[in-house]
C-alpha cells in the first residue's frame, strides 16, 4: 500500500456536520462536529480557540488540524466553534467579544450541545485565550467534563483565585507550555500552576506560542491524545494514498 505524508492541508475521513447552538443569553453560535466514520468515539474534545481580537477562531491551525485528523487517526470526536462575535468560513457567531467573561456562556452552551448529542464528559481543550475561558468558567459548569488540556496558556486573564477553584476537583489539568512562548514559559508556568497541586505542566521543547510547523502540530496533538486516549498512540505521520482529501 502506497503511503503519503500528512501535510498541513491533509483532511482525513470523518463524519462532519455544521452545527449551531444557543447560549443562555440568546445568541446563536456556529461550529463543526467531526466524528469517526464508524464506532463510538474513544474520547471527545471540545476546543476553545485563541484570542478573537488577535485573529483567533475555530480554524486556528492546530484546532483545524485536530478536526481534520483525529477522528480518523485516533477515533476521537472533535467539536470546534466560534466564540461570540467571531467569523470564519463556517459563518459568524452572534454577539460581540466578551473579554473572556461572556465567553463562559459560550463554553456552557457547547457543553450542553455535546450532552444533548450523547457525547458526555468531553475533554476541554483550550489554546491561548481559550485556556483562560476554561480556567475561569469550567468549574461553574452544570455539565461534567473529563479534564482540561491547556495549550500555550498565557494566564493573563486568569487570577490566582480562578486557579485555586480547581483545587480538589477530580478533573486532570494539563498545560502544554512552549519552551519559547512569548507570554508564559515553562518555569514560570510551573510556579503559577503550583496553585493547583494536581496540575501537570509539560514543556514543549523548541515550540513557540503558535506551534507553527508540522513538527510542533504533531507534538501538540500527540500530547493531547496521550491524555485522552493513550492506547491509540503513536499518531501516524503518513496515511494510505487516496484515503484523504488532500
Amino acid at each position: 500500500m502506497t503511503m503519503t505524508m500528512i501535510r498541513s492541508s491533509t483532511v482525513l475521513p470523518a463524519r462532519r456536520s455544521d452545527i449551531s447552538f444557543q447560549t443562555s443569553d440568546g445568541l446563536t453560535l456556529v461550529g463543526e462536529l467531526a466524528l469517526p466514520v464508524t464506532g463510538t468515539p474513544a474520547a471527545t474534545l471540545l476546543w476553545c480557540h485563541p484570542l478573537p481580537t488577535a485573529g483567533g477562531y475555530m480554524d486556528s491551525h492546530v484546532i483545524r488540524k485536530a478536526a481534520n485528523r483525529l477522528p480518523a487517526m485516533a477515533g476521537i470526536a472533535v467539536l470546534r466553534f466560534n466564540f461570540r462575535g467571531v467569523s470564519s468560513p463556517r459563518g459568524t457567531s452572534e454577539g460581540t467579544f466578551g473579554d473572556g467573561e461572556q465567553e463562559g456562556l459560550d463554553l456552557e452552551a457547547a457543553l450542553r450541545f455535546l450532552a444533548e448529542s450523547g457525547l458526555h464528559s468531553p475533554w476541554l481543550v483550550g489554546w491561548s485565550f481559550g485556556t483562560e475561558v476554561i480556567l475561569k468558567h469550567a468549574p461553574d459548569s452544570a455539565y461534567p467534563f473529563s479534564g482540561a488540556f491547556l495549550l500555550s496558556p498565557p494566564l493573563h486573564r486568569t487570577t490566582e483565585s480562578d486557579l485555586t477553584r480547581w483545587v480538589g476537583r477530580p478533573e486532570p489539568v494539563v498545560a502544554l507550555v512552549p519552551e519559547h512562548d512569548d507570554f508564559l514559559q515553562p518555569a514560570e508556568a510551573t510556579r503559577r500552576f503550583a496553585a493547583i497541586p494536581h496540575a501537570e505542566v509539560i514543556p514543549a521543547a523548541g515550540a513557540k506560542h503558535l506551534f507553527v510547523g508540522e513538527k510542533y502540530t504533531h507534538l501538540a496533538l500527540s500530547e493531547i491524545v496521550a491524555k485522552v486516549a493513550p492506547d491509540v498512540l503513536p499518531l501516524p505521520t503518513e496515511w494510505p494514498e487516496g484515503q484523504s482529501e488532500a
